[in-house]
């Protein structure tokens, strides 16, 4: 029997469930909202339930550890959106001035 690993590493350090793109912190927020193992398999259809109980029992095992890393991806989505937001294309730039001007999006 061999054992199978419900939260790998992807080649960018990102922690995914099973062999599939779904990213462990996708799972964890579903489970932190209060949704069953049934629920999250609906919604990550690549799942299955035995990699949701998975990965949540891998995430209860590993709280302080996932938590730190929840908040380090956190942190480089914030890095990611700010650089994104600093080089803006022309396109982007128009739209959201537009968007400010409507009373849609605050720059």
């Amino acid at each position: 029997m061999v054992d199978a690993v419900y939260v790998r590493d992807d080649e960018h350090g990102v922690k995914r469930v099973g062999q599939t793109r779904v990213m462990l912190d996708s799972v964890v927020a579903a489970f932190e909202q209060g949704h069953s193992a049934e629920t999250i398999v609906q919604q990550y259809p690549s799942l299955t339930l035995e990699e949701v109980y998975g990965t949540i029992t891998y995430y209860l095992a590993n709280r302080t550890e996932v938590e730190q890393y929840l908040l380090q991806q956190g942190e480089k989505w914030e890095q990611e959106r700010e650089k994104a937001s600093q080089s803006a294309s022309e396109v982007v730039s128009r739209l959201r001035s537009q968007a400010a001007k409507a009373g849609m999006h605050k720059p």
